[in-house]
């Protein structure tokens, strides 16, 4: 159903409703303050939504928080990673509280480290003895570690220079199309959008103002503040 969030006065999220393909990739796109965050943590059920209600698997969200987070991996900004933790300890927090036997994590573990190309070596080092490629790798990894269906990232390479940016950017789609997860994935970079996207969804001041495949924001935009988005960053896009 449609939702909204509003936080006082001010509206984050005007009513509106979408749906995001099984197996697929979605991006969320728009500048700063447009309400694309909020949404995905609305998804993640971080954020209840002041109307309407969000579904998961046909069913309301808030009726089985627990399991759908259970099935649900997230990556925020910076990886968000416990400093006092190590790599392997990181990823081992939802496997631990589960109550997986020590094989079966460290099969996991190994399993996760071949995907995100990271080094068994450094396992054992804690987040600030890491890169910040090499954090958001743990993140990722942390996100993946009980295989859920479906992954969400919020602004996950923006914090990156744009060498380690554009590495982890080809790694991660190589993720994506081996997993074939339901991905929600949030940046204001319309190059990244269209590198990941399957389904691109321009929201700006709380609305959706176009969704579509790359070529549709590009070659039938559905308002002015489309062609204005996309040529202000068109110097960005892949030829």
């Amino acid at each position: 159903m449609d939702v909204s969030k509003r936080y006082g006065a001010a509206v984050a999220v005007h009513a509106l409703r979408l749906a995001f393909p099984r197996g697929g990739t979605t991006v969320l796109i728009g500048p700063s303050g447009c309400g694309k965050s909020t949404l995905l943590r609305m998804l993640t059920g971080l954020v209840t939504p002041d109307e309407g209600t969000v579904t998961f698997d046909g069913a309301p969200l808030s009726a089985r928080l627990r399991e759908a987070r259970l099935r649900m991996g997230y990556v925020i900004q910076e990886g968000g990673l416990f400093p006092h933790l190590t790599a392997r300890q990181n990823v081992g927090l939802l496997p631990r509280h589960l109550g997986w036997p020590e094989d079966r994590f460290k099969a996991r573990l190994g399993e996760l480290a071949e995907l995100t190309r990271f080094p068994d070596r450094q396992l054992d080092h804690y987040p600030a003895e890491l890169s910040g490629g090499q954090r958001q790798r743990v993140a990722i990894m942390r996100a993946l570690a009980v295989d859920p269906d479906v992954l969400l990232l919020d602004e996950p390479l923006g914090a990156l220079d744009p060498l380690v940016r554009r590495a982890l950017q080809d790694d991660l789609r190589d993720i994506f199309q081996r997993l074939s997860k339901t991905i929600v994935l949030v940046t204001h970079d319309m190059h990244e959008a269209a590198f990941f996207g399957d389904l691109i969804v321009l929201m700006r001041a709380g609305r959706i103002v176009q969704q579509g495949a790359v070529a549709d924001l590009l070659e039938r935009p559905a308002a002015p503040f489309v062609t204005e988005f996309v040529r202000a960053q068109r110097s960005e896009l892949p030829a």
